[in-house]
């Protein structure tokens, strides 16, 4: 029984793997080791259709509901629409200071799409991978914020958008500056000499510390988000196998139903932390050093 429910979680943990393989020709692994074995390159193919998909429903919503957007009192879709983009807003504004007109749209799209991503996880876990399974496709990973890769990617893109906007607004001397000079400065005043001196001393350890505060930035934003949904989703599965026995099947199912509850909050808690922190990231960039 252990070695079959060990066999059932390594199943749904396993992505459907595209990659090289042992002999040198690429496609579509056969089983979990071979797709371990795949290495840096290898894509994980559900991962990227579902984000694609749930991509695509987000601004499918999103359009339908300003095509029938009417200038009187707001209902139904259009009304839960402007719900979350009031909610957003407000939640920018207060926390960005600068102008500029792209980083409200964009806390939109990530909460709304990272939300999409974390609701998978409320789909029961068989009926998607058994549906691929019948229709011949072996794994099946219906939860793209439990895979790394995926939220890793998202939160290196705002990492880039981080270096970006650091340097157009600091110029990269101003940026560079910040890597060197922070956050141990030397005093004002006194003999400029030793002030020198003491800005070249200064400066190795502030770029070390400064570049491991930059880089931790997008790992912890990515690793947050994937390891809240992979242990929701891990959970799930453990509740799923307590269906395979008469005697836990009705406590499975009341313990289904009250993590999943739970659960609707967790996801869009999540969703939440990555749209602010990637606004409070983005306001930090657009600071200059006078400012901190």
């Amino acid at each position: 029984m252990a070695e079959d429910a060990g066999g059932y979680i390594k199943h749904h943990l396993t992505n459907l793997t595209f990659g090289q393989k042992a002999d040198g020709t690429w496609g579509i692994a056969e089983n979990a080791e071979q797709a371990a074995a795949m290495g840096f390159w290898a894509i994980h193919v559900d991962s990227m259709f579902w984000s694609l998909v749930l991509g695509v429903l987000f601004c499918l919503v999103f359009w339908a509901a300003a095509r029938k957007a009417t200038s009187g009192v707001p209902r139904g879709l259009q009304n839960g629409v402007e719900m979350i983009v009031d909610f957003i807003e407000d939640t920018t504004s207060s926390i960005f200071q600068h102008t500029n007109s792209l980083i409200a749209p964009m806390a939109l799209t990530i909460f709304v799409w990272v939300f999409f991503l974390n609701l998978m996880d409320l789909v029961p876990v068989d009926w998607i991978p058994g549906l691929a399974k019948w229709m011949g496709i072996e794994f099946m990973k219906v939860v793209p914020s439990t895979d790394p890769n995926i939220t890793l990617g998202m939160a290196f893109s705002v990492f880039a958008l981080i270096i970006f906007f650091g340097i157009k607004q600091k110029g990269v001397g101003g940026f560079i500056g910040e890597l060197l000079f922070h956050p141990f400065e030397a005093p004002k005043g006194g003999n400029p000499i030793v002030r020198i001196l003491l800005k070249v001393a200064f400066a190795p350890i502030n770029l070390v510390l400064e570049t491991v505060t930059l880089i931790a930035k997008p790992v912890s934003l990515g690793l947050r988000l994937f390891g809240n949904l992979y242990a929701g989703e891990m959970i799930f599965i453990l509740i799923a196998l307590m269906y395979t026995s008469a005697v836990f099947f009705v406590p499975g199912g009341v313990l289904h139903w009250a993590w999943a509850v739970f659960h609707v909050l967790v996801i869009t808690l999540q969703a939440f932390i990555f749209a602010v922190l990637t606004v409070v990231y983005l306001a930090q960039a657009h600071d200059v050093s006078d400012e901190h």
